[in-house]
């Protein structure tokens, strides 16, 4: 696992600096002389969300992968045969709002999200505060499994509050307290309202590269899940920012991924993945 990361940590460096020449600055929102620029450059700091907005009228494709567990070796070519892909599209309605639509082949789930900024860092505020609001629809649960089920036992909704700081150029913190409210769910093994709250960091190696880390404690105390936590890299390249990503959740979208990480770092239980975001 060490020298597979290392191997991925050294072809991306190599990939990013041949492209010196081609690249430029992605952030599109103006900072004034009080105001910071973002704490992150991509929009998730690994699979949670940043404080990070689009910019007005800008658009971002979203392609995020995850492969099988690696844990499991040749039989599924180390996670290569069972991957799960999201792809989704963020429009920035002003500087400060943005909204956005995906869909991911895990539970074959669509999700509509709203983000805004409530609170800039700056001379006045030492933090940047932004809220955002989630509703995911589950579209493969059928009435064979379940004969009375109607459209709102589909849904499931997140709120979270993002909180960071960019402490300098090379380091940011974040933190995430969130809420989950699921229509359906097994009573045995977790509960329909669950609380929880996520630190996430990054901290820039070079001018296009940093690396990332996100945990999650979730509160449920009977919950059959795991806590999800996830390493990751941002290489920045001309108009997009690509991560690589080791996490123990698979699911690609943000409420399956807080709630629904089944896999254990301690017995190799990881998937890797990457995120791809294209901006126009």
């Amino acid at each position: 696992m060490t020298k597979t990361f290392l191997f991925l940590s050294m072809f991306s460096s190599v990939l990013a600096y041949s492209q010196e020449d081609l690249l430029k600055d992605i952030d599109t929102i103006k900072t004034t002389e009080t105001s910071q620029p973002p704490a992150f450059k991509a929009l998730q700091i690994v699979t949670g969300q940043s404080t990070k907005l689009s910019a007005k009228n800008e658009w971002y494709i979203v392609v995020a992968h995850r492969f099988g567990d690696i844990s499991t070796g040749f039989k599924n070519f180390f996670g290569l045969d069972d991957a799960s892909t999201k792809l989704g599209a963020i429009y920035g309605i002003t500087d400060n709002i943005s909204v956005s639509l995906s869909r991911e082949t895990n539970m074959k789930t669509f999700e509509g999200a709203v983000k805004y900024k409530l609170v800039k860092q700056n001379e006045k505020s030492p933090v940047d505060i932004v809220g955002y609001h989630a509703m995911a629809l589950n579209t493969d649960l059928h009435k064979d499994n379940y004969p009375y089920l109607k459209f709102g036992d589909r849904l499931a909704y997140l709120t979270q509050a993002l909180i960071s700081r960019r402490f300098n150029d090379n380091f940011s913190l974040q933190l995430t307290p969130s809420y989950i409210h699921k229509n359906l769910y097994n009573p045995a093994i977790e509960d329909k309202n669950q609380f929880l709250t996520g630190l996430g960091g990054r901290y820039k190696i070079s001018k296009r590269i940093s690396l990332n880390a996100e945990y999650f404690v979730n509160f449920d105390n009977h919950s059959f899940y795991k806590n999800p936590l996830s390493l990751g890299m941002d290489i920045e390249t001309g108009g997009h920012v690509f991560q690589l990503v080791f996490s123990n959740s698979q699911i690609n979208s943000d409420i399956g991924y807080l709630s629904n990480a089944v896999g254990k770092w301690g017995k190799g239980q990881i998937f890797f993945g990457f995120n791809l975001y294209r901006v126009f």
